[in-house]
């Protein structure tokens, strides 16, 4: 290798060895907790589900009585 290059393979170790200590930082949730947060998750996606299909329902109920079939 020419004077002043670094080896690749340095990074690539120095970047996992970086991500491994982060990743000890992360505070993980328990059990109770992931539970809890799925369930919130599940049901504001029903509420947007249901929100977004009723109101794509009744613009079309709409455009249908504006324009006619």
């Amino acid at each position: 290798m020419p004077a002043g290059a670094v080896n690749p393979f340095a990074y690539v170790y120095n970047y996992l060895k970086q991500v491994v200590a982060e990743l000890r930082k992360v505070i993980w949730p328990n059990r109770k907790q992931m539970i809890t947060y799925t369930s919130v998750v599940l049901a504001f996606l029903v509420f947007m589900v249901a929100l977004i299909g009723g109101a794509d329902y009744g613009f079309a109920k709409l455009i249908m009585l504006v324009f006619g079939e």
